[in-house]
């Protein structure tokens, strides 16, 4: 990681790397504690980190203790659900894209015969991030996941239709019916709008 990379980031960026290209554990505990400086929460005042169920963020101890201790609560999605509710996702990278590209093309206009390389990619996302990071974006993720205002109707009932799996039978095993309901399934996951809450069931031996 060279320290030229972040020429002309956005104020207060954080830039690291693995070698494996991959996040990792202690890389998001890195994250984390950038935020919460930040942030500042405390357990008087906290704050909630909505993050996806990545294992560096579900299995992490060092990240959980991290949180406990500044009054930061963990709340992760369910699963197959982050397209519908990842604030990030829904709200803030399509316009941070759309940037990023302009920027882009901006630079190789003014810049004939060159290429954009790392060493222009701080001041060609700083100048993206910039334009997308606004206060109605970020108010936007929030209504439109559901997440502030609380609105767990935010998604049509058509969204939790249930697709019948194929089945294969075989003449040499007898095959056992799949559910057909994801409360069948003995699962504990929650269910985004889901209009009523059900104990999951207990398995059967």
């Amino acid at each position: 990681m060279k320290a030229e990379l972040l020429d002309a980031a956005p104020n207060g960026s954080l830039a690291v790397c693995h070698k494996s290209g991959w996040i990792q554990n202690e890389r998001f505990v890195q994250w984390c504690h950038h935020i919460l400086s930040n942030v500042k929460p405390t357990k008087d005042d906290p704050v909630i980190l909505v993050l996806d169920g990545h294992y560096s963020h579900t299995r992490n101890v060092e990240l959980l203790e991290l949180a406990r201790v500044n009054g930061a609560h963990i709340v992760c999605l369910p699963p197959h659900y982050t397209h519908k509710m990842q604030l990030l996702g829904v709200a803030f990278m399509l316009p941070f894209k759309t940037y990023y590209a302009q920027a882009i093309e901006q630079w190789l206009k003014q810049n004939a015969g060159r290429v954009v390389t790392h060493c222009q990619v701080g001041v060609l996302l700083g100048e993206a991030f910039n334009k997308a990071a606004t206060v109605a974006v970020a108010t936007n993720g929030f209504r439109n996941t559901g997440l502030y205002p609380c609105n767990r109707h935010i998604f049509s009932d058509f969204e939790f239709q249930e697709v019948s799996p194929n089945t294969h039978e075989s003449s040499d095993h007898s095959s056992e019916a799949l559910p057909n309901r994801l409360d069948d399934a003995n699962t504990s996951q929650p269910r985004p709008g889901s209009i009523s809450i059900n104990e999951p069931k207990t398995p059967q031996n």
